[in-house]
């Protein structure tokens, strides 16, 4: 378990970084002309790896990588979090923990599914996640070791952050979800460093501390030894923003609605980073392809957050048309569309592909099937908890029809079953199902128009619910800003292995 401040303040630095991402990625050409080939990325300086000093990190190499540095940086930031807590919180008991307290837990205390708010152990635990994930790996830690560092992390925090048992739940968020949610952030951050000539300016440092403080923070302390830039191996990336107006429409919520904001702002950016058919690109490390969304609106400041990264996997082809990659997928998903929420950390099984259906016209998508440990309940609930816990199944298909440069129509699915497995209430189940359709036109250069309808609906079975069928619809018009690749297509008809 763990207190934090409210999510609010985190809402638009995401959006602050992403926005700062596709403004200042490189701009391409919207005609279709042959990729150019790949050129690789500078990891620690101009100089070869041979010359450059032990002490400073190379990425290539792993040449002054640092075990030591993150793990004091871990316990550092744990004691301030704590002392914070202690001292500003108001429920200041529950954090005044000493050695006895740590030494309890370790050695005598049975861990729980804890009650703690849904934003607080759905996301503020992933993200608090994503620090400890991000110091590591800024180090120059490889992702399955930045995994263990957040792991160890959460696990001293149960231990000795509070006076409260340790929380099951809380360890599995924290790691798993802050592991999801941090290697997008720091590959973010990464590229953005990474765009442009020479070392980056104080603006793009700016963007990249924003998206992930942990990796700007050790930029910043410890100079030239941790400035090299993690090499993203020139992917092909799909981004957009947007932002715009909204209208809600109700059905079969149960609730009154005059507890629901009809009309508002919304604000939107994704990222999608190594989509298959890029000559020359492989997939060798985990998240070197992975899909990001986040959404903010006035309706309901924190809306969505959803990762999904290739674990392990590799491509393949059919004919000339047709290049994907499949394998085993990390998921992290926070959605509250107003009335309910759900949200989980899960290992799929799946693909993601793009074909060629004509000269112009290009279908991209990804199909995910799996399991993970996650959270749902209607926002109206009063009680100790007010969301049902268990073994989550989940499925997503996602499809992108695209039209040359001017236009593209995105279909998305989404289906959750929060089950009575691995939880307090054995014999209770959430099912979600979430459908979101937009068509997007290209009017000018970067700019474009948007069109979206969202449409979520829970269906809830367990005693003590009263609110078990609800259906909320979003519609918006928004103002679209795309990336400099456009809407994404890949184009490799004609191209050799090497990109020529």
């Amino acid at each position: 378990m763990r207190s934090a401040p409210d999510g609010r303040k985190f809402r638009w630095a995401f959006l602050t970084g992403a926005l700062l991402l596709a403004l200042l990625t490189p701009g391409v050409s919207f005609a279709e002309e042959p990729a150019s080939s790949p050129a690789p990325a500078s990891e620690a300086a101009s100089a070869p790896p041979s010359e450059v000093p032990k002490s400073v990190l190379s990425w290539e190499t792993r040449a002054g990588r640092s075990y030591v540095i993150p793990a004091i940086e871990v316990v550092g930031y744990l004691f301030l979090l704590n002392w914070y807590d202690r001292n500003y919180l108001a429920d200041k008991a529950i954090y005044r923990t000493d050695g006895n307290t740590f030494w309890k837990h370790l050695t005598d205390s049975k861990w729980i599914i804890d009650s703690d708010q849904f934003s607080i152990n759905q996301f503020l635990h992933p993200y608090g996640g994503t620090v400890y994930y991000g110091l590591a790996r800024s180090a120059g830690l490889n992702f399955w070791e930045s995994f263990l560092y957040t792991a160890a992390g959460s696990f001293l925090w149960e231990l000795g952050g509070e006076t409260g048992p340790p929380s099951i739940n809380d360890q599995i968020t924290t790691t798993f979800g802050g592991t999801f949610l941090g290697e997008p952030l720091f590959r973010m951050a990464s590229l953005l460093l990474e765009g442009g000539r020479g070392k980056p300016g104080f603006w793009r440092e700016l963007g990249a501390a924003v998206i992930s403080p942990p990796t700007g923070f050790n930029r910043l302390v410890f100079g030239n030894r941790f400035d090299a830039v993690f090499p993203s191996h020139d992917p092909a990336i799909f981004t957009r923003f947007q932002v715009g107006g909204t209208l809600t429409s109700l059905f079969n919520t149960q609730i009154f609605s005059r507890d629901i904001k009809h009309s508002g702002v919304i604000a939107d950016f994704s990222i999608a980073y190594g989509l298959p058919g890029k000559p020359g690109y492989s997939y060798t490390r985990p998240f070197d392809y992975f899909d990001f969304q986040f959404t903010a609106a006035t309706a309901n400041i924190f809306e969505s957050i959803t990762t999904r990264g290739l674990l392990f996997g590799t491509d393949y082809a059919v004919g000339d048309s047709t290049r994907g990659l499949w394998g085993l997928y990390g998921n992290y998903d926070y959605i509250s569309p107003q009335v309910f929420r759900v949200s989980s950390s899960a290992l799929s099984l799946g693909t993601t592909w793009q074909s060629w259906l004509s000269r112009t016209v290009a279908l991209q998508g990804t199909a995910l099937a799996g399991a993970g440990y996650g959270a749902a309940g209607s926002v109206h609930i009063t009680g100790d908890r007010d969301y049902h816990y268990g073994a989550t199944p989940q499925a997503l298909l996602a499809l992108r029809l695209i039209f040359g440069n001017r236009a593209m129509i995105d279909l998305t699915g989404r289906e959750y079953y929060v089950s009575g497995v691995l939880s307090p209430e054995p014999h209770a189940w959430e099912h979600i199902v979430r459908g979101d359709m937009s068509f997007t036109w290209r009017i000018y250069g970067r700019h474009g128009v948007a069109l979206q309808y969202v449409v979520s609906h829970r269906d809830a079975h367990y005693p003590f619910v009263e609110v078990r069928d609800q259906t909320v619809g979003t519609f918006s018009l928004a103002y679209v800003f795309l990336g400099s690749t456009g809407f994404g297509a890949v184009e490799w008809r004609g191209l050799a292995a090497d990109g020529r």
